[in-house]
């Protein structure tokens, strides 16, 4: 799937009105936080009304408050956004249909609309489609750190000399959103929290039962939320899954073994169209090619584009391209052309990250999980992990912010459950892989999953990869009836993949997505 890319639309005004109140939480001895909301909250009146200009005229908006602190309901409050498209038909109205794009840290609020346009009539006419703001981004009490461009980036290479350079730089990240917010505030921006958010959402909505499409980090946020309140999920689809027992560290970690996977599969795909691309007639000759550009890369940065790349930039930039190997081949032709000196298009432009979701992913990732405070074992993972997997290890393993956040708020979350859900798999997906989906689906026993056999990209649902899938899904979606064991789809064929019509390819968001 080509991931459509879209630049968040930031309230401002609301973190001025709820800065104030956000700083000074009080920090005294912590109660156990509230399983669900007080009345005060699940009775809350929803009022529905135009959404503002920057987004789809078909979306109507709403806010719904939320305590900053579950464990002081009477404290501070954030007003969470949410949007809608209610249900087309509504004598077949069954509930409503929650979505999370992916994250942490990326806005979902106009998610309603680009789904309207991906959805068949049967899921339309059954559900109000809801979108939000996960607290913390957007439109709901956004965290901005003041984060400088150096810190915005998140490739971070392992080399020794820049390892302290790396130390001061991810320490500084930490410190910045501590000294702005305080950490016991910081504290509350988990997903915990946000599940807890979603049930006010349910309560608010007056629904009995949550119904649940979560994409990338949304299959976390969905797992949570159903080992939290397992009696309030309906239908929940996790598309692209996180492995709870992963989450967060080796979430990241991850990347570096599956990308070794994918090069290999690349250089074999290659190689038997050495007539066409020209990288090696044998897989060992297209990784020769490959490296030897790299090599090449940091003794003297190639220029694409009007970018000059060193070969540490070109390993990182081009990883998620080896999932998807015609596209990787046509990037290594570029590369060689490069090399030569020939004049080449620049690399496709990276995810836009801001203040807001990169503070609010570090906020999350280190505030879910526990991470090792020793920046020493940061550095022999990744001087290990240089080694083992050579095209990213020493990205994946340096250190994080979370090397010095605060302590966690609550103990991280263990995923064992039988909750009914459907989880939906590309084989070949470079941020969340096949083996993450395993983890998820052991850890939901009552699931069952939905494999792409040879599915490129990330995300399944509404992204035109497999008509198989999207069968699986509607039919669940529409009846309840998940499939008796799991399932093995195949892919659409390339140029079906790409074809053009009403169907809008669902922008998957977020570091996850590539």
């Amino acid at each position: 799937m080509q991931v459509r890319r879209f630049a968040p639309a930031l309230a401002v005004s609301m973190m001025a009105t709820l800065a104030p109140a956000l700083v000074s939480a009080p920090a005294t001895a912590s109660p156990t936080p509230r399983a669900v909301p007080t009345a005060a909250y699940a009775q809350q009146k929803v009022t529905w009304q135009k959404c503002r200009a920057d987004l789809p005229p078909s979306l109507e908006c709403a806010t719904v408050k939320a305590p900053l602190d579950y464990r002081r309901p009477r404290g501070a409050q954030l007003d969470i956004a949410i949007s809608r498209i209610a249900a087309t038909d509504p004598a077949k109205r069954r509930g409503v249909l929650l979505i999370n794009p992916g994250g942490p840290g990326v806005w979902g609020l106009d998610m309603p609309a680009y789904l309207h346009g991906a959805f068949p009539a049967s899921v339309l006419e059954r559900y109000d489609l809801i979108g939000f703001d996960p607290r913390g981004v957007g439109s709901s009490a956004p965290i901005t750190c003041g984060l400088s461009p150096e810190e915005l980036d998140g490739e971070r290479p392992y080399k020794p000399e820049t390892f302290a350079r790396h130390v001061a730089l991810t320490r500084g990240i930490a410190d910045k959103c501590r000294d702005k917010y305080g950490e016991d505030t910081l504290r509350q921006f988990t997903t915990r929290n946000t599940a807890r958010d979603m049930e006010v959402i349910r309560a608010a909505l007056g629904e009995r039962k949550l119904n649940f499409l979560g994409y990338s980090y949304g299959t976390y946020l969905g797992a949570v939320y159903a080992q939290m309140f397992p009696r309030r999920v309906d239908r929940f689809v996790l598309d692209s899954a996180v492995d709870p027992a992963g989450a967060w560290h080796g979430s990241f970690k991850i990347w570096a073994p599956e990308a070794e996977r994918a090069f290999k599969r690349w250089t074999e795909w290659t190689a038997a169209r050495s007539a066409t691309y020209g990288l090696g007639d044998t897989p060992a000759a297209v990784s020769r090619t490959f490296w030897d550009i790299v090599a090449r890369a940091d003794r003297e940065p190639v220029l694409l584009g009007g970018t000059r790349y060193s070969g540490t930039q070109l390993r990182a930039a081009l990883r998620t391209t080896f999932f998807k190997p015609r596209l990787g081949a046509e990037w290594v032709v570029n590369l060689k052309k490069a090399a030569a000196g020939e004049p080449t298009p620049d690399l496709p432009a990276p995810y836009p990250w801001d203040d807001n979701a990169t503070s609010m992913f570090w906020t999350v990732v280190c505030g879910d999980t526990p991470w090792s405070k020793d920046p020493e074992s940061y550095r022999r993972d990744a001087v290990r992990d240089a080694v083992r997997y050579p095209l990213y290890g020493d990205h994946a393993s340096n250190i994080a912010p979370c090397a010095f956040w605060g302590r966690t708020a609550e103990p991280a979350t263990e995923i064992d459950n039988d909750v009914p859900a459907l989880i939906l798999q590309n084989e070949w997906d470079s941020q969340t892989p096949l083996s993450n989906a395993h983890g998820l689906r052991r850890a939901l026993e009552g699931s069952r999953m939905v494999t792409v056999d040879e599915g490129e990209g990330h995300g399944v649902y509404g992204t035109l990869v497999s008509d198989c899938a999207e069968q699986v899904a509607n039919t669940y979606l529409t009846t309840g009836r998940l499939p008796a064991k799991d399932v093995v789809c195949a892919a659409n064929p390339a140029q079906q993949q790409q074809r053009k019509g009403t169907k809008v390819p669902v922008p998957v968001r977020g570091p996850l997505a590539p």
